[in-house]
């Protein structure tokens, strides 16, 4: 027991003698906040801006989507030409160019064979034979398990319209098409 004593004693005497010694440093940081002068730059005065007027009330709001309105399109018609029937109301898949839809796939259901159309926008559309997709007046003409036909009517520029087939396949990214 005389032993432990002796130990317990020689280290509290060692372990207070290795207590540091601040006095030094305390006194050199008094010295430095004594000494040193305290420059902060004030604040930017703000002057406040003209207030705007809106004087927009009577448009459409911007952040509103228009609504649903055909303008008429100027037509010189010929005779004996193939024209598109403008006073037709459009499809909600004619809203989309072809550069914005992409086949997602085909389904059969109750004996109707359906393609799925995703848009630029992330809708999803369903369409069958016959549907009207695309903004040249476009109906659907086979739907295949890869494959969809469109057939287009394209201005030729002598106030005529001209057939023209056109097939999105499954591969194809929405803005990618194959002409046939």
């Amino acid at each position: 027991m005389k032993y432990y004593t002796v130990l317990v004693l020689v280290s509290t005497f060692l372990l207070t003698a290795c207590a540091p010694s601040l006095n030094d440093l305390t006194t050199f940081t008094a010295q430095v906040k004594a000494n040193t002068q305290v420059n902060i730059e004030p604040y930017p005065e703000f002057t406040k801006p003209p207030s705007a007027q809106y004087t927009a009330q009577n448009m459409r709001s911007p952040f509103t989507r228009p609504k649903e309105s055909s303008t008429p399109v100027a037509v010189a018609k010929q005779a004996n030409c193939l024209q598109p029937d403008f006073s037709r109301k459009k499809a909600r898949l004619e809203e989309y160019g072809l550069d914005a839809l992409a086949l997602s796939g085909s389904f059969t259901t109750q004996g109707t064979r359906w393609a799925l159309f995703k848009s630029n926008d992330g809708s999803l559309h369903k369409a069958q034979i016959g549907s009207r997709i695309g903004l040249f007046y476009g109906k659907i003409k086979e739907i295949n398990n890869k494959s969809v036909k469109i057939e287009q009517l394209l201005p030729d520029g002598a106030g005529c319209w001209q057939r023209k087939e056109v097939t999105l396949t499954m591969s194809s990214a929405a803005g990618e098409n194959e002409n046939v």
